[in-house]
């Protein structure tokens, strides 16, 4: 992104502060911005790496701005949601950052419809281009104020946001009635796992841990028990306030593009920490992703106990210290 947007500043581009860059993530790089500059990102990791490097950054939009940044999703429906958002806070000018694999060219073609636009600027299988902020050419395009999935509240560019992951509804399915008094749910997405355990016998703690604040704020919605804690919180490094006796997690394998069945390894090593001594894990993974060794090197009973051609569950107890 930093070299489309140089060649863009270059070209004529002017930015005034404030200025606010929507959703960027760590492959951005955004040393040459103010650190006075405001970034909205909702989702933990991200969120914690600009705020390290000096800026104000928040994971919702507040306060209005002169100028914005928006660096494109891939979710249709969310990239059109922080179009509106940008144009609702900035007076100024809005700058859109994409790959061609996040649909840059199709937005730009349907923004330009909309609005006059300045560049495009064609680089490193992207595009970069603005225009200058006119509100209710996208009133339109804002995200719902509630969308629903069955009787669950989810949102544009969450996880599963359409319908219920298959993996999460095989891995409830195999779930005991007995959990034990105190129970997390790594990954806990909108709440769909969590929903399901509020019935478990003897629950008396359950604690939500998401990355995404727009996934969690969904969550408070779906899981609306006095019994549940909720925590914007990286899953692989959290801390449970005292052990608890099971963990259930449907983890994600990539965090932006290709996969990396790391970071399910890394969530299987951090429910090893959070559990009780004889602690039970129950996972679902897909059925490629190589969790087998970790597991076995991280907990002293490790079982397949169903699946399918897609997916695989496990119970696993007793984490290795």
């Amino acid at each position: 992104m930093s070299s489309r947007l140089d060649l863009a500043l270059q070209s004529g581009l002017v930015l005034s502060q404030p200025l606010t860059v929507f959703g960027p993530s760590p492959d951005h790089d955004l040393s040459a911005l103010p650190r006075e500059s405001r970034i909205i990102q909702p989702f933990k990791p991200f969120h914690d790496h600009f705020a390290d490097q000096g800026f104000t950054t928040t994971p919702l939009t507040s306060e209005a701005c002169q100028d914005a940044i928006v660096i494109l999703p891939r979710a249709k429906a969310l990239a059109r949601s922080l179009i509106h958002q940008a144009s609702n806070h900035a007076s100024g000018v809005i700058v859109v950052d994409g790959a061609k694999t996040d649909g840059v060219d199709s937005l730009l073609k349907d923004i330009r419809k909309r609005v006059a636009v300045e560049g495009p600027i064609s680089k490193a299988h992207g595009k970069i281009f603005w225009f200058q902020s006119e509100p209710q050419a996208f009133a339109d395009w804002a995200a719902p104020d509630s969308q629903t999935v069955d009787t669950y509240h989810t949102a544009p560019g969450v996880f599963s946001a359409d319908g219920i992951d298959p993996a999460s509804a095989l891995l409830q399915g195999a779930l005991p009635k007995k959990m034990g008094a105190r129970v997390a749910d790594l990954g806990a997405g909108w709440g769909f796992l969590s929903a399901g355990l509020l019935d478990a016998d003897g629950l008396r703690t359950l604690h939500l841990v998401e990355a995404d604040h727009s996934a969690l704020t969904c969550a408070r919605a779906n899981v609306a028990d006095p019994r549940a804690q909720f925590h914007w919180a990286d899953a692989t490094t959290w801390k449970a306030p005292d052990p608890v006796d099971t963990i259930v997690m449907n983890p994600p394998f990539h965090t932006s593009r290709s996969a990396d069945p790391a970071l399910g390894q890394a969530f299987i090593k951090s429910a090893a920490r959070n559990l009780t001594r004889h602690g039970d894990l129950w996972m679902v993974a897909n059925r490629h992703l190589p969790y087998e060794t970790t597991l076995t090197e991280t907990f002293a009973h490790v079982q397949e106990v169903t699946g399918d051609n897609r997916f695989k569950v496990f119970h696993t107890s007793r984490p290795r210290r």
